[in-house]
């Protein structure tokens, strides 16, 4: 598959590249360029102008601050941050289990975080969509996945989205009218297609994670292979334990089940005031997974998701303990 023909512009600032977003309507940013180049392949978008954020200085990198908390800017490659022992764990973790170290090695963190929804029914060649009738996502008029609804139920693919979500992490934005932050869990929606919160004008720049002393945090993905393929189910967990060894506080994050990141706010009150014991944790699986509606739009089918969720909740909560 060859690529479409299209403007490539390499910008020096965060600022230089909001004012060509805004002078080239309908353009792409570029970081590492291993999900976009796929998509413009297969002719699911076909900008007419790509700009670049390779060249922009001072947006990669890890810095703690004096109280603990962690900014992580957005051009920071996915092998450097699977390798911070200054992150929390989960974030690590995750980072791990995204692609190859090949693509580790060129995928950046805001890449992921933006990372476009997939369904069975677009991340097709352009003559195959052609010929099953395009989709929502698709300038279609239906959602073949979903017939009698109205919206797209593509779902989230990003191992960072829910990790983000369950550390209450923010991220920072760059847009015409100046700079902002906006909380993860508040740049993820519940549609398939317009599926970010930020504005299609504004740019990440970093992550910005609060520091959480007491807090043990952890990740698990389910795929078919044991690596490079997308998660089919991603599960993020965030425990406060008090010095009694009570739960003071949890987060409970289901990532690849919906269009947005879920967080189990039942199971997330079950877990408080008890211990990481075997029947707490079984408890709180069972809960969080009860919610879960899979479809069946990604890779094996939405039985089998929804049967292992508990099981990878449950080991999420285990490797807590």
């Amino acid at each position: 598959m060859r690529l479409p023909a299209f403007g490539y512009l390499e910008p020096s600032t965060v600022e230089d590249a909001v004012e060509l977003l805004a002078i080239n309507p309908g353009a792409e940013i570029i970081a590492g360029g291993t999900d976009l180049i796929p998509n413009m392949k297969r002719r699911q978008i076909s900008p007419s102008t790509v700009i670049a954020l390779g060249t922009i200085d001072g947006m990669s990198g890890i810095q703690v601050d004096d109280d603990g908390g962690v900014t992580i800017g957005a051009l920071t490659l996915l092998h450097d941050l699977a390798a911070s022992s200054e992150v929390p764990a989960a974030l690590a973790s995750a980072a791990a289990e995204i692609g190859s170290p090949q693509i580790r090695n060129v995928a950046t963190v805001g890449g992921n975080l933006c990372l476009d929804t997939r369904c069975g029914f677009i991340n097709q060649t352009e003559s195959w969509r052609l010929a099953s009738g395009l989709c929502l996502k698709a300038d279609g008029d239906v959602c073949w996945v979903a017939p009698k609804g109205e919206e797209c139920v593509a779902v989230s693919s990003s191992d960072l989205a829910p990790v983000t979500v369950a550390l209450d992490a923010e991220v920072g934005l760059v847009g015409p009218d100046g700079s902002r932050t906006l909380a993860a869990s508040d740049l993820y929606r519940s549609d398939g297609i317009d599926h970010l919160g930020k504005s299609a004008d504004e740019i990440v720049t970093a992550l910005t994670v609060p520091p959480r002393p007491r807090w043990r945090t952890g990740y698990r993905k389910l795929r078919r292979r044991g690596t490079i393929d997308f998660p089919i189910l991603g599960v993020a967990v965030a425990v406060e334990v008090a010095d009694d060894g009570r739960v003071k506080d949890a987060r409970i994050v289901l990532g690849a089940i919906a269009p947005a990141p879920m967080r189990m706010r039942q199971a997330e009150e079950a877990l408080v005031g008890s211990r990481l014991d075997a029947e707490a944790i079984e408890r709180a699986a069972e809960l969080a997974a009860k919610p879960v509606r899979p479809y069946d739009n990604v890779d094996l089918g939405s039985r089998y998701r929804k049967w292992m969720a508990p099981v990878f909740i449950t080991r999420a909560l285990q490797d807590l303990r």
